[in-house]
């Protein structure tokens, strides 16, 4: 009814319609992974099974060494991330290591507005004249080579770990960490920031040992990086990083580390945004837009001092703070989107990508309005706000557009003047004169990329079974599949004869519930967000439609409510 097509996950049209118990081994095959070794590897990610010898990164055992050195020499180390949840959880990683090794750490985080994304040459110069040695950048710095050229004049040495795409010729640093150089051969391009800065952290951790200083000796045996490991699932869910390999071990345990609740600023966070048990979900959803909050508002300071603190009023007043700023994001968001919208809507039918600019829009909220448009056009969208003759942006790709090299293509074309990013989501900065030269430059190069025809609207279906089929039982098969996030989408289900009983609108009159009969007598419930006044939702809503066999595309999962545990259908089309 919302006019997408539903597509088979198969090749083999004859095995769409599967019964319940042979759902998983469909799925698995569908995303590549067949034979016994391979299924229990992905079933169980451990990071026994997945964590590689971090000396397969470029670069890395030069890295190692060099933070050795200083912090055995007792120097002071400067940490320089990002105002994104990725560059701040990158950035809390190496602080708490430092910290509990006792040496003399300062860290920057940038503004959004005032400083822009990755190294400024002012902050690098206070950096040195606060008396740091060595300069550490995480989840920034590939595409630093001046600042990195000054940080060197300036006497510091400066080691680089980054996961974004590099220019064409990388910076000057004593060493570049990240696995997107065109000479690295680990395999690990997928990883985020705080991925790379974990396992610089890992290869850091081993070389001390093996210098066996004994001014170290018991603090780095007091030292479990698997704890670490909370805030590398946060970093790598909210950067919407694809959950293989190494990742999907990084988000499995990291979850499970999150849930012991060690971590006091995490742990208080939780409680204030009223999550009970860690998820991929809560992570991207509830956790990482109070974190983002901070950075996107003003600065992400209050975000890795929550991370870092070990005091509870301290964590409290900061948890209530982002809790507060979000709130208010939430309100400019929803402001700038009206009018975003609008002009998207205005665009050429054919687009094969949108390019919306307004004056003085919060510069904070760009990457969030892009993804929901690129999620309501299932086209490649920038958003941006001009001021004072300067556009700055953010955007959003769909799959088969690599936005992060298009806007490199456009530094090289003079066309931006800062930017950077990876496939999915990217920045970029350039004067207001050059606006259209940009429209026009990301429509040819998102055009190209798609061989000359905009994305199919459609939605891949892993599975369409009987509607009785949807239980409890079920829901706990498929959680052996998670964790579910970019790489690894949740199972979308389509389900045959399921009669509509009722439907009613909630949640403010945006969203719908209700529920079906089943053959097999039994009651399934859905809820659908976001379909009031859609065809969807005009049809349930009907009361003409009641007893009507309708088919259902959604996702099932568990639904927990006054200490009941049952199946609920998340529902994003029908069929009659």
């Amino acid at each position: 009814m919302l006019g997408r097509a539903w597509v088979s996950a198969y090749t083999e049209q004859d095995e769409v319609f599967v019964a319940p118990e042979d759902l998983i081994g469909k799925i698995l095959h569908c995303r590549g992974i067949d034979g016994d070794a391979e299924r229990a590897r992905f079933l169980n990610p451990s990071i026994k099974e997945y964590m590689p010898d971090p000396s397969i990164l470029r670069d890395m055992d030069v890295a190692a060494a060099i933070i050795a050195d200083h912090i055995t020499a007792g120097d002071k180390i400067a940490i320089y991330g990002d105002y994104d949840v990725d560059g701040v959880t990158s950035t809390a990683v190496f602080v708490k290591y430092l910290r509990t090794l006792g040496c003399d750490v300062m860290w920057h985080l940038p503004t959004r507005e005032g400083e822009g994304y990755g190294l400024n040459v002012a902050a690098v110069e206070d950096i040195a004249a606060q008396g740091a040695k060595l300069l550490i950048t995480v989840d920034c710095g590939i595409s630093g080579a001046t600042e990195v050229a000054r940080a060197r004049a300036l006497g510091m040495r400066v080691v680089v770990t980054d996961h974004h795409s590099p220019d064409s010729e990388l910076p000057d640093a004593d060493a570049v960490v990240n696995p997107k150089r065109a000479d690295d051969t680990s395999g690990m391009s997928y990883l985020a920031g705080v991925g790379v800065a974990f396992l610089t952290l890992v290869a850091v951790n081993r070389e001390l040992k093996s210098r066996n200083a004994e001014q170290l000796r018991d603090k780095i045996a007091d030292i479990n990086l698997i704890n670490y490991l909370d805030f590398v699932a946060l970093g790598t869910i909210c950067d919407t990083m694809p959950l293989i390999g190494l990742n999907r071990a990084f988000v499995a345990t990291g979850l499970k580390v999150m849930g012991l609740r060690q971590n006091l600023g995490l742990r208080v966070l939780m409680e204030v945004a009223g999550i009970k048990k860690p998820s991929v979900y809560a992570a991207g959803f509830a956790l990482g837009p109070r974190l983002n909050a901070a950075g996107r508002l003003d600065s992400a300071s209050p975000a890795l001092e929550l991370l870092l603190t070990d005091n509870t009023l301290i964590a409290y007043d900061l948890a209530g703070k982002l809790h507060r700023m979000n709130q208010e994001r939430i309100d400019i968001q929803n402001a700038i989107m009206l009018r975003a919208n609008e002009m998207a809507a205005a665009s050429a039918p054919d687009r094969c990508s949108l390019f919306v600019c307004g004056d003085n829009w919060h510069g904070g909220v760009m990457g969030i309005i892009a993804g929901r448009l690129k999620d309501k056009y299932n086209l490649p969208a920038c958003v941006a706000t001009k001021a004072d003759g300067v556009i700055n942006g953010s955007g959003r790709s769909v799959a088969g557009v690599d936005l992060g090299r298009i806007i490199h293509e456009a530094l090289a074309a003079g066309i931006a003047k800062e930017g950077g990013g990876h496939a999915a989501a990217a920045g970029f900065t350039l004067d207001a004169d050059k606006e259209e030269a940009f429209r026009e430059f990301l429509e040819r190069a998102a055009r190209a990329q798609l061989n000359g025809c905009p994305p199919a609207r459609e939605v891949m279906v892993d599975a369409e079974l009987d509607a009785g089929g949807a239980n409890m039982r079920l829901v706990k098969q498929m959680c052996a599949l998670e964790p579910f996030g970019q790489g690894n989408p949740e199972p979308m289900l389509v389900l045959r004869s399921g009669r509509l009983k009722n439907a009613v609108v909630m949640g403010g009159g945006a969203h719908l519930r209700g529920s079906i009969a089943t053959v097999a007598g039994t009651t399934l419930a859905f809820v659908g967000f976001n379909l009031v006044g859609t065809p969807v939702g005009d049809f349930l809503l009907d009361d003409a439609n009641a007893n009507t066999t309708i088919t259902l595309l959604g996702r099932l999962k568990e639904n927990e409510y006054n200490g009941r545990v049952s199946a609920q259908f998340f529902l994003e089309d029908i069929a009659v």
